[in-house]
């Protein structure tokens, strides 16, 4: 599988080029296109417990799409929901945690389970819910606004806000909190944040649909009584 990203960063969109018989697994809802004799298969990706919890914990879609190229290889275009970018990631032994709604398609060979790595609080939107992608292959994930990629040198600590967090390599370490006490919690815009220890790659993304959210949602309520009128 070759693929190529054009676009970037703000609007990225994937064009994978598969080789006679190759298949790929997409995420529902990211094929823009593709090439005559692809087919598509529907199913529970694991079975019916394993796409439950990649659905319910993992935010992804509890079906996966399977594309299937004819004798004479194929095309694909891929996008995802959020304008931002796009990158590819070779899968070679090192397992990686991506962050629900990251994940946008892998070749065969990468294996996508659940992985819970935080836990939701009452005075914050974000958890920290990830996939574990392991496995040898090509890995596509997608971020909300640009990607910033980091290494971290042995036992070297980062802290990133969850909702910019978009993967990391499984050996860094990690730690799920509050920012500050409940008052910084409740007051300053910030909610959960995750300390990293590594060795290790990080991968952020420049901007976050939480703090998005924070924003439109007072926009779209002041608006709401003023179409009444």
């Amino acid at each position: 599988m070759q693929v190529e990203i054009k676009y970037r960063p703000s609007y990225s969109i994937a064009i994978a080029k598969l080789q006679p018989n190759e298949v790929i697994r997409v995420e529902a809802g990211s094929m823009v296109g593709m090439s005559d004799g692809m087919t598509l298969e529907t199913k529970a990706q694991g079975g019916i417990l394993a796409s439950l919890a990649r659905s319910v914990l993992g935010g992804e879609s509890f079906f996966v799409n399977t594309y299937h190229a004819p004798a004479a290889g194929g095309e694909i275009m891929l996008a995802p929901a959020l304008p931002g970018d796009l990158v590819v990631l070779e899968v070679k032994g090192q397992p990686l945690l991506v962050q629900s709604g990251a994940y946008v398609a892998s070749s065969d060979g990468v294996v996508v389970d659940t992985k819970f790595g935080g836990a939701k609080t009452f005075f914050a939107s974000e958890g920290l819910f990830l996939l574990r992608c392991s496995g040898t292959g090509t890995l596509l994930l997608s971020s909300y606004g640009a990607i910033h990629d980091r290494s971290l040198a042995a036992g070297e600590k980062y802290t990133v806000d969850t909702g910019h967090l978009v993967a990391f390599a499984e050996g860094i370490g990690f730690n799920v909190r509050a920012v500050g006490g409940l008052k910084s919690t409740l007051f300053s815009g910030e909610g959960l944040v995750v300390d990293l220890t590594g060795p290790g790659p990080v991968l952020m993304q420049t901007r976050s649909t939480d703090a998005f959210l924070t924003w439109l949602t007072p926009q779209v309520q002041r608006r709401l009584p003023q179409q009444h009128r």
